[in-house]
């Protein structure tokens, strides 16, 4: 079994549902959203966007998109949103470059902006408010996102 590191953490194998050359998507351990969040991280493991070469930001963008287009089939979502927390003072709890791609619905939020606050840093993978996922239950999310991209 392998495993991927994301900054301090270790992710197993069965959380990745996605590979490019450069990049990884992988279910998210604590997700914000109703509709699920995932998490495009680059192979190369430095905290900032700015550490990466431009083919590196190039392949996480892409690989983005076409995930991005995925999740909103697949949890029949209508838009989404795409954030990157670059650094600790934008809120980045994890010190991993990854870009966040959550499906979002018509009132999913009461305010749309409230998405924002659940990104905060105070509600970050420490915050003990958001249960963690069970290993089986990101296995069983990843295994129906990869079946799109296999």
């Amino acid at each position: 079994m392998s495993c991927y590191r994301f900054g301090p953490h270790l992710l197993h194998e069965s959380q990745v549902f996605y590979q490019s050359r450069l990049s990884l998507g992988v279910v998210n351990l604590k997700p914000i959203a109703p509709l699920l969040d995932v998490l495009i991280l680059s192979k190369k493991q430095v905290p900032r966007l700015k550490d990466l070469q431009s083919e590196e930001v190039s392949d996480l963008m892409l690989s983005a998109q076409k995930v991005g287009s995925v999740l909103e089939k697949h949890y029949k979502g209508s838009s989404l949103t795409i954030t990157i927390q670059d650094g600790p003072d934008a809120g980045q709890t994890v010190p991993h470059v990854h870009v966040h791609v959550i499906p979002r619905k018509k009132g999913d939020w009461a305010n749309n902006d409230d998405i924002y606050e659940a990104l905060d840093k105070s509600k970050g993978v420490d915050n003990e408010d958001r249960k963690p996922r069970t290993i089986e239950e990101m296995k069983t999310e990843a295994d129906e996102l990869r079946a799109y991209f296999t």
